[in-house]
């Protein structure tokens, strides 16, 4: 899982921000985070949480493949994937051999592709060694093709945390991943600033063309866990991991006027960091943040809620922190964050979000368990 360093020295307060401005006074937390100004939920407003499933080895995702309706994905941290449908589990790709697996590095991400249902290609991220890939394979619907692998990415990994590795089709078709900064602590390399590196980037592919070659969509991450793009809009929601001071989540809407640059290392969170040089693109700060504490560590970023079984929550974007478990949500109007929200449980151990192919959101903790939030 992301991990930030030195977590020994911060108050734990919410802060919610509109390109810097606070989005308006909120009522009081309920539940906990000290200091925090956020409204509790009511009974008829509030995400609920429910077991689906328990037993699975390092879960660090669920998700579903285009077209198959009841079928949900979890991709284990050491190297498998799990199928599941009509409470049946199958191995749908084990590839824990190849797989160098512990503490941030494993198996990590997991996308279909848009067309799956016609030509059943689907890609992986994970660490091998020394290296992050991100590599494509085919399957037969009920299982993959070990021997289909096609690498698409392998960049050298010189340390051994800050790997990101999420997957995502973007409305646009192509497909994006984050591989991090490159690790270690405070980016002692430049690298997310740097347009001539790959490291604290978000990074395009036009999977559609033969020989395509990764693009710089975006700059400026530490180490992204978890972005996605809302299904009813396009819009780009990026949980990114601070250092040791601030969690973040960034945003863009779809029609973005150019490249993004999300400030690091030059800003943690909303707030400076180093004076190094700041590479090209728009600075853009946080929509969310929170101050590490205590009990916070590591942003655990989420999906917009776009489901049917509960209509209150439509539009509202969840996050959660890995270490506390807690979990918030809120809408965004006008390229803020409104109406944020402490939701009314915990998910200690939370190492992802998810949805399936309805909409319904899920998550998923370090014990091996598979919740639905909805």
């Amino acid at each position: 899982m992301p991990r930030g360093e030195n977590r020994d020295r911060y108050r734990g307060r919410v802060r919610v921000l509109g390109w810097l401005a606070l989005a308006g006074a909120l009522g009081a937390i309920a539940g906990g985070c000290g200091g925090a100004a956020e409204s509790a939920p009511s009974a008829e407003s509030a995400f609920r949480r429910a077991v689906l499933a328990r037993g699975f080895d390092a879960p660090v995702l669920l998700t579903f493949a285009p077209a198959e309706r009841g079928t949900r994905y979890v991709v284990e941290q050491s190297g498998r994937i799990v199928r599941i449908r009509a409470g049946r589990r199958t191995v749908f790709l084990d590839i824990r051999g190849s797989v160098d697996f512990g503490g941030e590095r494993g198996l990590l991400g997991l996308a279909f592709h848009p067309g799956y249902a016609r030509n059943r290609l689907f890609y992986v991220a994970y660490t091998t060694g020394d290296q992050n890939i991100v590599a494509r394979y085919r399957s037969i619907g009920t299982r993959a093709l070990a021997s289909s692998r096609m690498i698409l990415l392998s960049v050298d990994d010189p340390y051994g945390n800050h790997n990101g590795g999420h997957l995502a089709f973007g409305r646009d078709g192509l497909l994006y991943t984050t591989i991090g900064d490159g690790g270690s602590a405070a980016d002692p390399e430049d690298r997310a600033q740097n347009m001539d590196s790959q490291f604290g980037k978000l990074l395009a592919l036009d999977v559609s063309k033969a020989n395509a070659v990764w693009t710089i969509a975006a700059l400026g991450l530490r180490n992204a866990w978890r972005f996605s793009f809302d299904r009813a809009n396009g819009d780009l929601y990026i949980g990114d991991v601070g250092q040791n001071a601030v969690e973040e989540v960034d945003y863009t809407a779809r029609r973005s006027p150019g490249l993004e640059n999300y400030g690091w290392d030059l800003y943690e969170g909303s707030g400076r960091f180093e004076d190094t040089s700041q590479g090209p693109g728009k600075l853009v700060f946080p929509i969310f943040e929170y101050e590490q504490a205590g009990e916070h560590c590591s942003v655990i970023g989420g999906y917009v809620y776009r489901g049917k079984a509960r209509p209150a929550e439509r539009g509202r974007y969840i996050v959660g922190d890995y270490c506390s478990g807690a979990v918030w949500s809120f809408e965004v109007r006008s390229g803020k964050a409104m109406g944020v929200r402490r939701e009314p449980f915990r998910l200690p151990g939370l190492t992802s979000f998810g949805e399936d192919a309805a909409g319904e959101v899920y998550a998923t903790t370090a014990d091996g368990t598979v919740y639905r939030l909805t």
